[in-house]
């Protein structure tokens, strides 16, 4: 199927994790145990800038549809769940 395979025919469905996304999972679970206001608020826009960068990485040169459309999801879950 198309839709996991990248331009070589190969099926491309996990990754190593690249750094904005092990950033995003470092500077998510410091946020969790600061109860600081204003270094809570820090991390959490640093969160946010990382798991914004890696689904826009993602996005832009996803080496299958499938890795876009997880981009495409984890940039409306990230916009949806910081802008409320």
């Amino acid at each position: 199927m198309k839709f996991f395979k990248d331009k070589e025919g190969h099926i491309v469905v996990v990754q190593r994790p690249n750094i904005p996304l092990i950033g995003w999972l470092i500077f998510t679970v410091i946020s969790l145990f600061i109860k600081s206001s204003s270094w809570h608020t820090f991390f959490g826009y640093v969160s946010f800038g990382l798991i914004f960068t890696w689904a826009w990485l993602e996005i832009t040169t996803g080496k299958s549809y499938f890795r876009r459309t997880i981009g495409v999801i984890a940039l409306l879950l990230a916009l949806y769940y910081h802008l409320k």
